[in-house]
């Protein structure tokens, strides 16, 4: 080392450290990141996305924006408020349609959209517990379909074969159909357990294979097809085994929603204060380390599978014994085993997040239809603005790369230093 060298200071031979350092962030900051980048703003974001492209969506197919728009410049206002007044025209009749119709005189007339959406939103709250259960076992449940129809076969089969009086009978019919969909979807799970089989691959098989079935019970007779008629269509389900209405009968919620909740706090007792919520989600972490633990990973495939079919299972016993009361024919699962999939993913497997999951596409699917009919607008427009909430909320980096939101769990990037000089030979 030379003279010169050994006789810098310290300072002098790293300038660097005189910077000082850039100031480690705050709990506060750290919290803000979390919250910011977390699933409940990504999932906020995502159904604002999805208005933004449906209000683009309403004004590009509007005819009075068009006819406005072939003199945009001459009068550019007139386009500007034709896209204002198709907007807010559309999203306007969705809230009313939805939420509150304002142009009914009396709150009891004007509270009617809000409980169709309660009605509305009651199936899609069961399947998405079944759906988002599963996913925390770390299996994609795509037999809703099946689990819906064979549920609701069961419900009213054992409705209408042995008539009990109420609330007896309605009891028994709802556990039936639970036991049917935990049956259906434990076939899943025993198989994936024994053989490896993929669930994906066996759910959507038995979707057909349970469509085919309740088709063909409706053309039998004895089976399912009311008696003394050749249309595939089930018997009446008896009056003691109906699920009533909620607030008379007047409106269409009916008791299932009060069912509803109850089932979504027994899906959070059941993963966030049960030792077999606990082995679920840790198959669903590790299935390698859950075993190494002692767990049977097999086995918690079928309890899982089973006990999300149940779950489903909901849906189909209210599709039956509150929707069709009258009889109901093969298609009463209505598509709900695949819209209760959208409801899981944006609810992201928590209990409340399918909740709320669940109302707002009981709301988008009962305001859309008024929407349609005051506006003109295609009801297309809501599978839309569905499909995109699922496509972003299924890619939560873009939609943090859009709104330039934090990733959580990573530290904030530090500001560079400005480069110092060094002296040399000084």
């Amino acid at each position: 080392m030379s003279e010169a060298t050994e006789a810098r200071t310290p300072e002098e031979r790293t300038p660097e450290a005189s910077v000082p350092a850039p100031a480690e962030p705050g709990r506060g900051q750290n919290l803000l990141r979390e919250i910011m980048g977390g699933s409940l703003v990504i999932s906020v974001l995502a159904v604002l996305i999805a208005l933004v492209v449906g209000a683009v969506l309403i004004a590009v197919t509007d005819p009075a924006v068009q006819q406005a728009s072939g003199y945009f410049f001459a009068r550019p206002s007139d386009t500007f408020q034709a896209i204002w007044n198709a907007v807010g025209g559309a999203y306007t009749s969705l809230f009313q349609g939805a939420i509150y119709n304002t142009g009914k005189t009396d709150f009891a007339s004007g509270i009617q959209p809000l409980m169709n959406t309660l009605s509305a939103a009651t199936p899609l709250i069961f399947g998405g517990l079944g759906i988002a259960l599963a996913f925390r076992i770390g299996l994609f449940n795509i037999g809703g379909q099946g689990q819906i129809l064979i549920a609701g076969a069961f419900a009213g089969w054992v409705a209408w074969s042995f008539p009990m009086p109420f609330p007896l009978g309605l009891i028994v019919a709802v556990l039936a159909g639970i036991v049917g969909g935990a049956v259906w979807a434990g076939i899943v799970g025993w198989l994936k357990a024994r053989t490896g089989a993929h669930e994906v691959i066996v759910t959507i098989m038995l979707n057909y294979v349970a469509f085919e079935l309740i088709s063909f019970l409706l053309r039998t007779p004895g089976a399912l097809q009311a008696p003394g008629t050749n249309n595939p269509k089930s018997p009446a389900i008896p009056a003691a085994a109906q699920l009533p209405g909620l607030f008379g009968v007047r409106y269409t919620v009916t008791w299932a929603f009060v069912l509803a909740v109850a089932a979504a706090f027994a899906y959070w007792w059941l993963m966030s204060r049960s030792s077999l919520g606990f082995r679920f989600r840790a198959v669903g972490e590790n299935p390698s380390a859950a075993r190494t633990a002692g767990i049977g990973v097999e086995r918690m495939y079928v309890y899982g599978m089973a006990i999300a079919g149940g779950f489903v299972g909901l849906a189909g016993v209210n599709q039956v014994l509150a929707a069709a009361p009258g009889g109901f024919s093969s298609g009463f699962d209505a598509g709900l085993g695949f819209d209760a999939i959208t409801v899981a993913l944006l609810g992201r497997s928590r209990p409340a997040g399918v909740f709320a999951a669940g109302l707002l596409f009981g709301a988008l699917k009962s305001g859309g239809y008024l929407m349609q009919a005051a506006n003109d607008v295609p009801v297309d427009i809501v599978l839309i603005v569905q499909s995109i909430i699922v496509l972003f909320i299924a890619a939560p980096p873009l939609v943090r790369a859009i709104f330039r939101l934090p990733t959580p769990g990573t530290a904030p990037k530090a500001r560079r230093r400005p480069a110092v000089k060094e002296a040399h030979g000084q």
